[in-house]
């Protein structure tokens, strides 16, 4: 659950980096790396939301681009509560 938690904030966070740079300065070093680690660790928040218990949409919400790993663990803690 913490691997998924830090991989969807950092999915998160990668791709707003990338847009604020597309829509300003649009430098190639912030492209060049951002691209691959926002690319990562959207797999990787796919990836655990598939290994860890979690209810079927949840999965489906990991798969959206961007906010989808933050969906799912919402998903996950409200399928959680009692």
């Amino acid at each position: 659950m913490l691997t998924l938690r830090i991989a969807a904030g950092v999915e998160a966070a990668s791709l707003a980096i990338l847009l604020l740079n597309v829509f300003t300065a649009h430098l190639a070093p912030i492209t060049s790396l951002g691209g691959p680690i926002h690319g990562m660790a959207y797999l990787v928040t796919i990836a655990a939301t598939f290994l860890i218990p979690a209810p079927q949409a949840a999965r489906w919400l990991a798969i959206i681009p961007g906010i989808g790993g933050l969906l799912a663990l919402r998903r996950i803690s409200v399928a959680n509560q009692p």
